[in-house]
């Protein structure tokens, strides 16, 4: 509520963005289009509350989001993470000056190992960036205990992990910080955006000093910030989703189960496993080619294209593997073989709402083709 009158209206009749044509007409006539305006805060508090945290900071993107944190956290040094991400992971250790450190990778969750992340530990290092993969969550207990042992921040890449949950709550709670994308590939969007989830009200009121140029008052600036506020427009399109999301989760949820249905007897390749003890939003269906399967991942990717089914390979090429970070001792394939492996036989398949089973059973169809051998 907002002056004593709701800011939107569910209408689960219509698609969302039809929803918001009333709200950008009150947007414009508030003439408040960015610096905390009303939608703003209203989105700040209700995703608070929906996430089951405490302390939200709406930013830009996840990218300025994961910026924002390791500038508050004051690290220094090398920070360990995984090479098995989006390249936006590695890119913000960069942006903040610190050196990113890759350990290996879990064969099953696909999250950073505990074990490889302690391995990789040294007199260097000020904290651990792991990535909840796929939405599945990493190993928080291990990688609790890791940071506590050596004195060092904790701060989750959470981009895939809107409303997941583990047996104590929000997956978002642990850590020091735990940033969000909103970006429009991801269950929840608001086009573009994220949030920093921080553990404490000091913070977030730091944080958010930090997304506003440093920003306090009229004639304050307390330290070199940078802009990375949310808009108004971005802050209505997040209401507005919030209405169904739901709906969408559990429209991912079928969609993942058919998948697993259809898939199951085709030789060649693997669905990971469900992730016990946590809920699930969905996010990705990812499959394994395996290894001695009559194709290979790219021979598929290459025939699921040419009939105009857009599968991706993430991730590949690993981060690691990459021009700007291949050169880094940790960087060595030998040193990321759970990693490697992955990265080439991984495939995500097309997952939204609203893919259709007619849809699912030919992105089947042509993957039980391919293990055949059929043309």
């Amino acid at each position: 509520m907002a002056d004593g009158r709701p800011l939107y209206v569910a209408r689960p009749d219509l698609p969302p963005l039809q929803d918001l044509l009333p709200a950008l007409e009150e947007l414009w006539q508030s003439r408040i289009l960015s610096n905390e305006g009303r939608y703003h805060d209203e989105f700040e508090a209700a995703l608070a509350s929906y996430l089951g945290v405490d302390h939200v900071s709406l930013v830009t993107n996840a990218t300025s989001g994961l910026l924002l944190a390791l500038l508050q956290a004051g690290l220094t040094g090398q920070v360990i993470t995984t090479p098995f991400s989006f390249v936006g992971t590695s890119h913000a250790l960069r942006l903040a000056g610190l050196e990113p450190v890759f350990a290996d990778i879990d064969p099953i969750s696909l999250n950073l190992n505990p074990e490889s992340a302690a391995e990789a530990v040294t007199s260097a290092t000020s904290a651990l960036l792991p990535v909840h993969i796929f939405g599945r969550a990493c190993d928080t207990a291990a990688l609790d205990n890791l940071a506590e042992q050596h004195d060092l921040k904790l701060i989750y890449d959470a981009a895939h992990a809107f409303a997941v949950n583990d047996k104590g709550g929000s997956v978002l709670r642990h850590g020091d910080m735990s940033v969000l994308s909103f970006h429009a590939t991801k269950v929840f969007n608001t086009f573009e955006g994220g949030a920093v989830i921080s553990n404490n009200a000091m913070t977030k009121a730091a944080v958010d000093e930090l997304r506003n140029f440093g920003i306090i008052d009229e004639v304050t600036v307390s330290r070199v910030g940078m802009n990375a506020k949310m808009n108004e427009f971005c802050a209505a399109v997040g209401l507005l989703q919030l209405v169904h999301i739901d709906d969408n989760i559990a429209k991912r949820g079928i969609v993942d189960a058919r998948y697993r249905e259809l898939l199951a007897n085709i030789e060649g390749v693997s669905c990971l496993p469900a992730m016990s003890a946590q809920t699930q939003n969905h996010y990705s269906f990812p499959v394994l080619v395996d290894a001695g399967a009559r194709y290979s991942r790219d021979e598929l990717y290459n025939k699921l294209q040419k009939q105009g089914v857009h599968a991706r390979r993430y991730f590949y090429p690993l981060i690691s593997a990459l021009p700007m970070y291949r050169h880094l001792p940790s960087a060595r394939p030998e040193n990321l073989p759970v990693a490697h492996d992955i990265a080439a036989r991984i495939l995500c398949l097309p997952m939204f709402p609203d893919l259709t089973a007619d849809e699912q059973e030919r992105v089947a169809g042509i993957i039980a083709d391919a293990a055949i051998g059929a043309v």
